[in-house]
């Protein structure tokens, strides 16, 4: 199944008897190019860049076989998404919602979210730290342990705002330690989004737009609703567990992929576009789009050890596998959450 991506300015997706085509006519020429053609069956969902047209008959052809469309910005940011139907699921939807509204049943499920998260924090802590000069590695050895400490230390949190804390202090480590990998070049400080002031943090808050539309889209698949969540607050406009769900693989997919590509060498912070503008200052831009979105799609495709079922998954799987173990817990058919990795 493949993930279809259409970032080119002016591209329309098309419908050709059981196929989606892509299609750009050039402005000058008048010529209509084919940019790609999938069959319907291959295509897992669409992803479209900017300034892409849909028509009609590609939209009904897709509700048809219930593939998500995600509508980004030319620069990645989250727009919308057209999908078949809502949640039919009212049983478990009420369940989640008194899950929501219990507060011991809320900070279990929090703590379990930050839990996994943190112990995904050590292990990627490990995993660098093993590569790096012996110096560099001493960091890496505390921060992870320190990780590991803010993960323990957190089962002990008599409120959501404790749970917080302890994942703020384990992810200060965390991103402390990360910064030593960077050159002078990167430019970071530490974890900042609003908005990234950085080619890294630029790069982190790209890829986990793109781990948004694909946990937003397997939380719709599950039936559960993704703007009520335990860890994050409900807020309006705020899809809080889609926001949870994403915790445990942040560093798992995202994080391990942003880091492969710039300490492979795969890109370097001056191929950014500096815009000079203080509400997006640094943009990915059209040119690296592509690199970022394969580290992202590649990662996702991973094989790892799937602690909770006991098998080997793909990552992008895993999405599902871990959205559905949250509705078995606020269903009542599993007593507690745990992460990928346990």
């Amino acid at each position: 199944m493949t993930v279809l991506y259409v970032r080119e300015p002016g591209a329309v997706v098309r419908r050709e008897a059981e196929r989606v085509e892509v299609t750009r006519t050039d402005p000058k020429t008048r010529r209509t190019q084919v940019l790609s053609a999938l069959p319907i069956h291959e295509i897992e969902q669409v992803v479209l860049f900017g300034n892409v047209q849909l028509t009609t008959p590609a939209a009904a052809l897709l509700l048809q076989h219930e593939i998500d469309v995600i509508f980004l910005s030319h620069s990645g940011g989250y727009r919308g998404r057209l999908q078949k139907d809502g949640s039919k699921l009212a049983q478990l939807r009420h369940k989640q919602l008194r899950a929501a509204d219990d507060a011991r049943a809320a900070l279990r499920l929090a703590i379990a979210i930050v839990q996994a998260k943190l112990n995904h924090q050590r292990i990627l802590l490990e995993l660098l730290g093993a590569q790096v000069d012996a110096k560099l590695a001493k960091s890496f050895t505390a921060a992870a342990a320190g990780v590991a400490q803010m993960r323990r230390s957190v089962s002990s949190a008599a409120t959501l705002d404790a749970a917080r804390g302890f994942e703020g202090k384990g992810s200060a480590l965390y991103f402390g330690a990360l910064r030593g990998l960077l050159t002078p070049a990167w430019s970071f400080e530490g974890r900042k989004y609003y908005p990234p002031p950085d080619p890294f943090n630029a790069l982190l808050s790209f890829g986990y737009a793109l781990l948004q539309k694909d946990i937003e889209s397997t939380v719709q698949r599950v039936g559960l609703d993704p703007y009520v969540g335990a860890l994050h607050a409900l807020e309006a406009g705020r899809p809080s567990l889609v926001l949870d769900l994403m915790e445990e693989f942040r560093p798992l997919v995202v994080d391990y992929a942003m880091l492969d590509l710039v300490l492979r060498g795969k890109i370097a912070p001056q191929e950014f576009t500096f815009t000079g503008r203080s509400e997006r200052p640094v943009e990915i831009g059209e040119r690296l789009m592509p690199r970022v979105v394969e580290a992202y799609e590649t990662r996702a495709d991973d094989v790892v050890a799937h602690k909770p079922s006991g098998a080997r998954q793909r990552l992008r799987y895993c999405y599902e596998l871990q959205t559905r173990a949250y509705a078995r817990v606020v269903n009542g058919e599993q007593t507690t959450f745990v992460g990928v990795l346990a």
